[in-house]
């Protein structure tokens, strides 16, 4: 399992394996731009590593692309199966990361998960940072490890949350999470229904 921290690095890889799973079906970046609703331009500059993907676009490219998105991280893993365990020691993840946040993908190498559970760092401490509200199928979990973080809901007031302190809620509405503190914040982040091969978003 890789935990290199060179984001440069990490987005080209994570590239290459973006443009080895559209051609091994056969997809024109227009017929991949079809399937996941992402734009053409997105998912080119994804492929050529100048950008990464957030949370919402990883889900949409995987159920474009009919795959796991532990594929984009792994090239192998098991599938999960009843009675099954994993375990991630510290330090064992995939890391994406963005403008805003530090993505820590945990248990990569396990396909097929009813659940992403991710550790993460908000390097945002203005909501102006960033360009849209994330929205995506299921339901969504946080808790806060380290310092203070705010939650924008689209619609609603923002939700300020301390150490200790944890929200739910409905992933389909815009959301975003901010730092709230003069230093990064942690958190832990549990999401659910992702888009697995042969399924429909919600």
């Amino acid at each position: 399992m890789t935990t290199a921290t060179n984001p440069d690095s990490q987005r080209l890889e994570f590239g290459r394996r973006i443009r080895r799973l559209r051609r091994e079906k056969g997809w024109t970046l227009a017929e991949l731009c079809a399937r996941s609703g992402l734009a053409i331009s997105t998912i080119s500059k994804a492929e050529r590593g100048i950008i990464a993907l957030t949370y919402d676009r990883l889900a949409l490219l995987a159920a474009g692309l009919e795959t796991d998105m532990s594929a984009f991280f792994s090239d192998t893993g098991e599938i999960f199966e009843p009675g099954s365990l994993a375990v991630a020691r510290k330090g064992e993840f995939e890391r994406q990361e963005t403008s805003n946040y530090v993505y820590e993908m945990l248990f990569p190498e396990v396909w097929h998960k009813s659940m992403q559970p991710m550790m993460g760092t908000l390097k945002a401490h203005e909501l102006h940072q960033f360009e849209d509200f994330v929205r995506h199928p299921g339901q969504e979990f946080l808790t806060v490890l380290e310092g203070a973080v705010t939650v924008h809901l689209e619609g609603r007031e923002p939700v300020r949350l301390n150490v200790g302190d944890s929200i739910y809620f409905d992933s389909a509405v815009g959301h975003l999470y901010a730092s709230d503190s003069d230093s990064d914040a942690r958190i832990l982040v549990v999401c659910d229904s992702i888009p697995r091969p042969g399924e429909k978003s919600r």
